[in-house]
């Protein structure tokens, strides 16, 4: 398998070789749609982990998996995982917000789901844990719950616990926005999952927006 492509434990090593036994990888899908919520995810990974080097082998950045692979590898991953999380933020809260807050409310969500368990808190709180961030910036803030947060540069495609936080919030949400699709037909959302497609901007501009878009986000389409 080329490096290039998939992603290896090589970042998380290093966390463990700092004394560290898990590693938190997250990630957010949506963050570029028009419409529907913006969704991140959470992956915990453990050292002790017998089957830690035996994760999915088909694993890559969700952007490069098509949505049938994304689903076939869903379930594999959550067994490989020791735990994991998706929380959202709604399209209304992306407009009320910004999208840096809502992402940081997403996230709050899905760490607070996956503190959630007295068993993991405890294991955390005696034998240490890094969160490893995908991006340029640490926009989690406050709630990182004290956490030491790495931040890395393109490490949903280079590092396993964050390809894992995204693929399993990309699927989460493109289910979400199948369903969204029955309730809102007409704009093609369970193909294009509420991004700007040409066929999405053309069903806005013929139908309107709906309860589900970003309406701050339209200005420029609907003009």
């Amino acid at each position: 398998m080329s490096s290039k492509t998939f992603p290896s434990l090589d970042s998380e090593r290093r966390i463990f070789e700092r004394g560290n036994r898990f590693v938190i990888g997250i990630d957010e899908v949506g963050r570029g749609a028009i419409a529907g919520p913006v969704a991140v995810g959470v992956s915990l990974i453990d050292k002790t982990n017998p089957a830690l080097e035996a994760w999915p082998e088909k694993l890559q950045d969700s952007k490069l998996m098509t949505p049938k692979s994304r689903s076939e590898i869903a379930s594999p991953l959550i067994e490989w995982v020791s735990s994991y999380a998706v929380g959202f933020s709604s399209n209304k809260e992306i407009d009320e917000l910004g999208i840096s807050e809502a992402l940081r409310l997403a996230a709050g969500s899905a760490l607070d789901e996956l503190f959630k368990d007295a068993k993991t808190r405890k294991r955390i709180a005696e034998d240490g844990a890094v969160i490893l961030l995908d991006g340029s910036q640490n926009w989690l803030g406050k709630v990182s719950y004290g956490l030491d947060v790495q931040v890395q540069v393109k490490a949903d495609t280079n590092c396993v616990s964050v390809a894992a936080a995204a693929v399993l919030a990309k699927v989460t949400r493109d289910s979400l926005m199948q369903e969204l699709d029955t309730q809102n037909p007409g704009y093609g959302l369970a193909g294009h999952k509420g991004y700007a497609s040409a066929a999405h901007i053309a069903a806005l501009r013929a139908l309107g927006p709906t309860d589900i878009h970003r309406v701050t986000w339209l200005t420029r389409i609907l003009a």
